[in-house]
């Protein structure tokens, strides 16, 4: 066979990739994974009952933001990463990077300015045990989905498209977590919501080469 016949025959039947596929497609799976990540949170866990108290401190909009922006990032390179041959971008990496390295900088000038005998307090808090867990738990609904987003769409950097795609669902089960944690020092919400978020990501790297190769 010549190549001209051989890429005709390869041509055959091609069509255009429906406009904005990766923005549907990975919009239905944030839907999709909030819904079943509030759902999880009201039937498994509760909404912290001086929800409205709490509102009023500078910390628990730090606890809800911070975990919110590092979703966003995740978004926006699952978004990129999608799509063949787009990388991440700087802007995006960044994205990810500031949030959690401003948490980590609030949770050094806690640390180092609190009396040495209640910085244990600071670091374990009272639910260290269950919060990084039930934060990876709250953000498999969003993580499945958007693992099977990026399936139907065209990522060449599979490893890379996996974390991305942790990152969106952890920085959303911290989130929507963080509704019901009582839990407020910087050194506890950077050590305990970081580890939490970094499970899906790793989970994510590991799986992508795995599930997002065509």
């Amino acid at each position: 066979m010549k190549t001209d016949e051989l890429v005709h025959l390869l041509a055959t039947g091609l069509t255009p990739a429906p406009r904005r596929a990766a923005t549907r497609r990975l919009g239905a799976a944030l839907a999709a994974g909030l819904a079943l990540a509030w759902a999880l949170l009201i039937t498994g866990y509760g909404i912290r009952p001086d929800l409205a108290q709490a509102a009023v401190l500078p910390m628990f909009w730090v606890k809800l933001l911070v975990p919110a922006l590092v979703g966003a990032a995740g978004l926006r390179a699952a978004h990129r990463l999608g799509r063949p041959g787009v990388p991440a971008g700087i802007g995006t990496l960044l994205g990810l990077v500031a949030p959690v390295g401003g948490l980590w900088l609030l949770a050094a000038a806690a640390w180092l300015t609190a009396p040495v005998p209640d910085r244990p307090a600071l670091l374990w808090g009272n639910t260290w045990t269950t919060c990084a867990l039930s934060i990876a738990a709250l953000s498999m609904p969003t993580f499945a989905g958007a693992l099977l987003a990026l399936r139907s769409l065209a990522p060449t950097r599979p490893t890379a498209a996996g974390a991305a795609a942790g990152a969106l669902a952890g920085g959303l089960g911290a989130a929507v977590y963080a509704l019901h944690c009582p839990e407020l020092a910087a050194p506890f919400l950077a050590l305990w919501y970081g580890a939490g978020m970094a499970i899906p990501v790793l989970a994510g790297a590991w799986l992508g080469p795995r599930c997002l190769r065509w």
